[in-house]
């Protein structure tokens, strides 16, 4: 996960601010030297580093925060408020026109930054969300491009307008304003060729675009792993071309993070969406408070509840939520849960968005043995459907049956069913893990684990 190292850094400085009774102000300036070469080392921009870390120590070492009852604690309140104001403070979602007006979408960035991807993304997005999206193939420099495009919407379900290779792009848009009003789709979203370096053919074709079709939202698509570069990239195209908003991409990868603390405030344009992934569902919506909450180790409750909503079916979901409150789950609901935490992106992604496991999520991955889950649903789905919802029925010829079935050895089987029943048993001893009843987010949508 992006801001991993970053992460850590921070904490273990305010391990030591927490760690104190009152702080003087050369406890303050110690750590703030410290948060700065983190802040650098995540390649987090120059001058952008030192404008957040002399607005923290002006609030720091004001005297009612030196004197507080816990000034460690205020200190990092600091920190995660100046970290919002940094990205943005607030969700700034991607203006749409309403009704049935045409909405013009122009994607750009470099090549390889993931623009063909977040395209095909974004165009999904708006379909589940009641839109009826158009992709423009433009990029007639790389035909693989338009195949690229082509599958991943197609995996989307969105349309692809594209004329190949031997058509101007500013010629292909045109063609596409006029297929999007024959077939009422209000969001055309085009796809534009990408470079492997800034230059004056690329920002002439956007141009040309521009001066073609009134285009009503520019988004840069930058690539997070480039750090510092991709600040510059952003400045420039925001300068040459005008950008309204940016997607920021792999997000998720082994990046220092670093882009998305500083680009902007270099380009003063929100980010839309982070891209959490190589799924055409991974593009999260950018909420700055969110985001900070993460960098500092300290989760990020409300996008797995919304992960979670979106990812699991209601039904299924309220009905596993009474089953689990009575104690009546049965060997189903465990096959319910596997594909549940499939459904929001895996165990790593889950993870990462509880308190404080930002750090350890890859080495608990590393603990869980995915084979054994394979082999674990291997053996349930050897059960017959009487066995799995009533597992009382397993005496030991049936265990036997399952454990060929599933081609493990039958130490596995009753391992698993010792297993469920411990699992019962605890349950039943802790009725305050199942909540109180009432029809919260969590009593419809219990996460699955």
């Amino acid at each position: 996960m992006a801001f991993e190292s970053l992460s850590e850094k921070l904490q273990n400085v305010f391990k030591k601010l927490r760690s104190k009774g009152l702080l003087t102000e050369e406890d303050v300036k110690t750590a703030l030297k410290e948060v700065k070469m983190a802040l650098l080392e995540a390649d987090v921009n120059f001058k952008v580093v030192r404008q957040f870390t002399k607005s923290v120590q002006e609030q720091a070492v004001g005297q009612g925060v030196m004197n507080g009852l816990n000034p460690g604690q205020m200190v990092i309140k600091i920190v995660n408020e100046e970290l919002v104001k940094l990205m943005g403070e607030e969700l700034v979602e991607l203006p749409l026109k309403p009704g049935n007006d045409i909405n013009v979408i122009m994607m750009v960035g470099l090549q390889g930054s993931g623009k063909t991807t977040s395209a095909a993304k974004l165009a999904g997005k708006l379909k589940s969300s009641g839109k009826r999206p158009l992709l423009v193939a433009c990029d007639i420099y790389r035909p693989a491009a338009i195949t690229q495009l082509e599958v991943n919407a197609g995996s989307v379900g969105v349309e692809v307008f594209s004329m190949g290779t031997r058509h101007k792009p500013v010629d292909i848009v045109k063609a596409a304003m006029e297929h999007a009003r024959a077939n009422q789709q209000n969001v055309v979203i085009i796809d534009t060729a990408g470079r492997l370096h800034i230059d004056e053919g690329m920002m002439q074709e956007l141009a040309d675009i521009k001066a073609g079709v009134q285009v009503d939202t520019t988004i840069l698509v930058v690539d997070a792993m480039t750090g510092q570069d991709a600040v510059t990239v952003a400045s420039t195209f925001s300068e040459k071309v005008g950008i309204d908003g940016i997607i920021l991409t792999k997000l998720d990868g082994d990046t220092r993070g670093g882009a998305a603390l500083s680009i902007r405030a270099v380009t003063h344009k929100p980010i839309y969406y982070a891209g959490m992934g190589e799924k055409l569902d991974d593009l999260e919506p950018f909420y700055p408070d969110r985001m900070a909450s993460r960098i500092l180790g300290m989760g990020d409750v409300m996008s797995l509840i919304e992960k979670a909503e979106a990812a699991l079916d209601k039904d299924k979901a309220e009905e596993m939520s009474r089953k689990f409150k009575k104690m009546d789950f049965d060997f189903n609901d465990y096959l319910t849960s596997f594909d549940q935490v499939k459904n929001m992106g895996g165990i790593s992604s889950v993870l990462n968005m509880l308190p404080g496991m930002g750090n350890k999520s890859q080495e608990l991955e590393g603990m869980i043995d995915e084979d054994a889950i394979g082999r674990t649903k291997a053996i349930i789905l050897s059960m017959t459907p009487q066995e799995r919802g009533n597992p009382g029925l397993l005496n030991p010829s049936r265990k036997k049956r399952i454990a060929k079935g599933a081609g493990v050895d039958l130490q596995e089987v009753n391992r698993l069913v010792k297993q469920f029943e411990q699992t019962k048993k605890m349950m039943k001893q802790m009725p305050g893990l199942m909540g109180n009843g009432k029809a919260g987010k969590f009593g419809k949508f219990r996460l699955p684990f």
